[in-house]
């Protein structure tokens, strides 16, 4: 348990609501939420639907309050003087400054045994695999037959009957009656469902009674149900007390259903549905035949058209036949003509391409006398050409032109020099004659 909760710092004088307060934050940091038991005194339900009560032993009481977002959950209404559980948090009123519970859950006295019990069981029958879904049974769409396992003496049996009825009224019910309540209750459930199995008369059970607390659901969370169930070969439907309740049969049985009522509205399919359907089945298949019949006749309409008088038919075949000779007649006479103008191309291809041999010689010879005229003459105007050229070249050498007397004069850097402004005193020039060449300075310029 833990004890560090911090009370306020210390002070000369406190207030009642301080006081209060601090006292109620130490119970609730100090206790958590724990189970309490004794006798229910003084209930008191108001209209909120919240409940004021004492729980009290031989020694001692405290004041409860379980309100109604609590309470109303609850399948089971507390009495004066019921020996109880209660799930609640330790705290102060501080209103009052009273000491109080508040109640989270509540429970019969002794059923946390029974809860320890239904949980060790199905913690045990789930590791052995007896919920597995791979073990389970589909339920038959029409059952011919259905069981009911139960007391004759219950609402549950009336409900699950009501229900048939109405639903699939032919449906014929065999009910295999047992104690549901009682010491001896699971033995001879387990009993009845193997009786069940054995005569082999049903395609489906159903399993069920009436709501109750957890002790009257008890001999359904007995192992010996549990392993009788899981062991039949007839699919079982559970519809066990109400929606809110699991039993160990639920887990179990091959469906389960949350009401008995439910559990009947599984296995029985609706008989008016069935006789909708059927009949929509019906109208389907009954304008499926009419459309074929129609189809049928149109195609008989159609081949007594097509249908032609023996004389007809070689008539036309005959007919046919005369046109197939006329085509081919004409094909014939369109290959021979094809075949003749061939045969007229390659005769004058032919005679084209025959050698003219004195022809050629003298085409030869002359080809040979034009080439040489030719070549002559065109060596004469090469010649005439050259010559030409010749004397333009020697009218336009320097070197001619140096030979009358001229000469030509280059600076330093070999450009020749055109102009008296290329050149400034004391410059170096070289003068170039017809025969030789001088080095010079520059004494003066001018124009």
């Amino acid at each position: 348990m833990n004890l560090s909760f911090q009370p306020i710092g210390f002070r000369s004088v406190l207030s009642v609501t301080e006081l209060n307060r601090s006292a109620r934050e130490l119970l609730e940091h100090t206790l958590p939420l724990l189970w309490v038991s004794g006798e229910i005194s003084n209930l008191k339900q108001y209209h909120s639907g919240h409940w004021y009560f004492s729980l009290k032993d031989a020694n001692a009481q405290v004041r409860c309050v379980m309100f109604h977002h609590k309470n109303q959950y609850l399948n089971w209404q507390p009495k004066e003087g019921m020996q109880v559980e209660v799930h609640a948090l330790v705290t102060l009123y501080e209103a009052r400054g009273e000491f109080q519970l508040i109640v989270e859950n509540i429970r019969r006295a002794g059923l946390g045994l029974l809860y320890e019990a239904f949980e060790r069981l199905k913690a045990k029958l789930e590791q052995a695999g007896l919920f597995h879904p791979i073990h389970k049974k589909a339920l038959p769409t029409f059952p011919r037959q259905v069981g009911i396992i139960t007391s004759l003496n219950t609402a549950a049996l009336h409900d699950v009957l009501t229900t048939l009825q109405r639903r699939m009224p032919a449906l014929p019910v065999i009910i295999y009656p047992t104690p549901v309540q009682g010491e001896s209750a699971a033995a001879k459930i387990a009993a009845a469902i193997h009786l069940a199995m054995e005569r082999m008369e049903c395609d489906v059970l159903i399993l069920c009674r009436g709501g109750g607390s957890i002790e009257d659901l008890w001999a359904f969370n007995e192992e010996i149900v549990a392993q009788a169930i899981y062991a039949c070969s007839i699919p079982i439907v559970t519809g066990i007390g109400h929606e809110t309740d699991f039993t160990i049969a639920d887990f179990v049985a091959d469906v389960r259903a949350p009401t008995p009522t439910g559990a009947a509205q599984i296995i029985s399919p609706n008989a008016q549905e069935i006789s909708n359907h059927l009949r929509h089945l019906g109208q389907r298949m009954q304008h499926g035949i009419q459309r074929g019949i129609e189809r049928r006749m149109q195609m008989i309409d159609l081949l007594t058209h097509r249908l032609q008088h023996p004389g007809d038919r070689i008539y036309n075949q005959a007919k046919h036949l005369h046109h197939l000779q006329e085509r081919l007649l004409n094909a014939y006479l369109r290959y021979m003509e094809a075949l003749r103008w061939k045969l007229n191309e390659l005769n004058r291809r032919m005679h084209t391409s025959s050698p003219n041999i004195p022809f050629l010689f003298k085409q030869q010879h002359d080809m040979a006398l034009r080439l040489r005229r030719a070549g002559i003459h065109r060596i004469q105007i090469l010649e005439n050409n050259l010559q030409h050229q010749q004397a333009y070249l020697v009218h336009l050498n320097p070197q001619a032109v140096l030979a009358r007397g001229y000469s030509i004069t280059y600076t330093t850097d070999g450009h020749i020099v055109h102009n008296w402004k290329q050149i400034h005193s004391v410059d170096d020039i070289r003068i170039t004659f017809a025969k030789g060449w001088a080095q010079a300075k520059v004494i003066e310029t001018g124009k």
